[in-house]
């Protein structure tokens, strides 16, 4: 009996501690996969560099250069989802009319990490130093390269 108990207890141990193997790398990348990521980065980074000059020339629609030109464009914000290269335009000039609402951008990026081929995601911050009063937010973009170029197909900034 004594036997028994303690074979039934160490197949409930062991039915109980299965572990499901979650879909996660845990290897490190290759050299030729840390380079992608590192060229990758170094792409995602001038885009938003290009960004911060045009929106601090209050060039909206140079600042609307990194994002993919688009019907499939998708804005979420603080009035919701946009649809739209050319609404998500709209948006920002009706929003930000001059300069003094505009004021001067500065993007602060805490992450940038792939999702998949020629996808990633960018997290972090926008400050907007401007005569009306500041602003202050965050962010997650997401890139793709497109026709060899990186563009932003989705952003929420809030």
């Amino acid at each position: 009996m004594k036997k028994h108990f303690f074979l039934s207890l160490l197949i409930l141990s062991c039915i109980s501690c299965i572990s499901i193997k979650a879909d996660v790398t845990t290897s490190e990348p290759s050299w030729d996969e840390r380079a992608d990521m590192n060229d990758a980065e170094a792409g995602i980074r001038l885009v938003m560099e290009a960004q911060e000059i045009a929106w601090n020339k209050h060039d909206l629609e140079g600042f609307m250069e990194g994002y993919w030109k688009s019907d499939q464009l998708k804005f979420y914000g603080s009035n919701g989802l946009t649809l739209g290269w050319e609404q998500t335009l709209e948006n920002y000039k009706k929003n930000y009319p001059t300069s003094a609402e505009s004021g001067t951008l500065n993007f602060v990026i805490n992450d940038i990490s792939p999702i998949e081929d020629n996808t990633y995601w960018v997290m972090g911050e926008f400050h907007l130093s401007r005569s009306v009063g500041d602003a202050d937010g965050i962010f997650i973009i997401i890139f793709k390269k497109i026709d060899g170029q990186w563009k932003i197909i989705a952003d929420m900034t809030c």
